[in-house]
Formats: C-alpha cells, sequence, structure tokens
C-alpha cells in the first residue's frame, strides 16, 4: 500500500504520495504543474499575503512558472521574470548562480536573461516558488537576482517543507512535513 499524506492548502484538499528521496529521508511530493484548481486558488491565497510595493515577481524554470501566471494575472502584472536551467541562444549577458536541489538530486545552473536584469534592476521583485525546503533554490534567485540590482522585498511559496516553516523571512499558505527515517 503506497504511503500518503493529506494535504488541504487554499481551501483544496489533496492526497499526495510519500516519495523517497533519499536513503534517510522522504517527502510528500506536491506537484503544482498540471493542477489548474490548486495553482489559481493558491495564487488567490498568496497574492493577499503579499506585499503591494512589488514591481515584478521571480521564478525558476519550471514548477513555478504556472503559479507565477497566475499570479501575475491576479496582481495586474504585464511582465514577470524566469530564471532558466540553461543558457538560451536568444539570451544575452546571462547572468547565473548555481543551486543543489532536494528534488533533482544534484546541482543546477539558474540563468537569468541580461535583458530581464536589466529590467529589475534597482526594482523591488518578489521571489515565487511551489515550495521552499532546504532554502537553497531560494538563495540561488535571490544571488541572480541581487546581482542584477534588484531589492527582494519578498519570498514566497505556496508550501514550506520541514524547517523552512519556522522561517520568518518567507510567506507561505501552508507547512509540509519531511518524513526522516
Amino acid at each position: 500500500m503506497e504511503k500518503t499524506y493529506g494535504l488541504q492548502v487554499a481551501g483544496l484538499k489533496r492526497t499526495l504520495p510519500i516519495i523517497q528521496v533519499a536513503e534517510d529521508l522522504a517527502i510528500a511530493s506536491f506537484v503544482l504543474l498540471g493542477d489548474a484548481e490548486m495553482t489559481t486558488q493558491a495564487a488567490i491565497a498568496l497574492a493577499k499575503k503579499l506585499p503591494t510595493d512589488i514591481d515584478y515577481l521571480v521564478t525558476a524554470e519550471a514548477k513555478g512558472i504556472p503559479l507565477l501566471q497566475e499570479l501575475a494575472r491576479i496582481m495586474d502584472f504585464k511582465t514577470y521574470i524566469v530564471a532558466r536551467k540553461s543558457v538560451k541562444a536568444y539570451m544575452d549577458a546571462p547572468l547565473e548562480a548555481s543551486v543543489f536541489s532536494i528534488t533533482t538530486q544534484k546541482e543546477q545552473t539558474l540563468i537569468l536573461d541580461g535583458r530581464d536584469a536589466a529590467l529589475i534592476a534597482g526594482k523591488n521583485v518578489a521571489i515565487i516558488d511551489d515550495v521552499i525546503s532546504t532554502g537553497e533554490s531560494l538563495q540561488a534567485l535571490v544571488t541572480l537576482v541581487e546581482k542584477a540590482g534588484a531589492n527582494v522585498i519578498a519570498q514566497a511559496a505556496v508550501l514550506a517543507e520541514g524547517d523552512a516553516a519556522k522561517r520568518e523571512d518567507i510567506v507561505f499558505l501552508e507547512e509540509l512535513p519531511l518524513f526522516p527515517r
């Protein structure tokens, strides 16, 4: 029998499979991609918790993109910024930061197109993700946007996993426990 975790967030219930990610650690796998209902409801709830003086929303490719799109629509932003996982041919003077992700179990590089960096220079940004766990991905995004000269005024996610839920510098909707073995 598959082990699961019951989650309630933004008025919705989901049953998440518990997945082993390391020999001594399992997580409840929350996948926002493809869940249009959760994306919309979470974005509505998260928008209410964000500061009003945000100039740009920023996320990392790929799981945060639908949430960012919905937040941008709700908050009436015409543009949002996505840090990519590789340099693309269309990029001009890209900025880079590296991160070790718990979900991919390897080092990843986040890339910000130089044109996007120019847009956010001197601006207030909110960094948005689906789940904040170790904080490594979040820190890589902070490093990246600060390299571009932006001011990070909010860091937010649908869920804060494990010790991240104790952080006072992030905004989130619900806690998600870890399952140590």
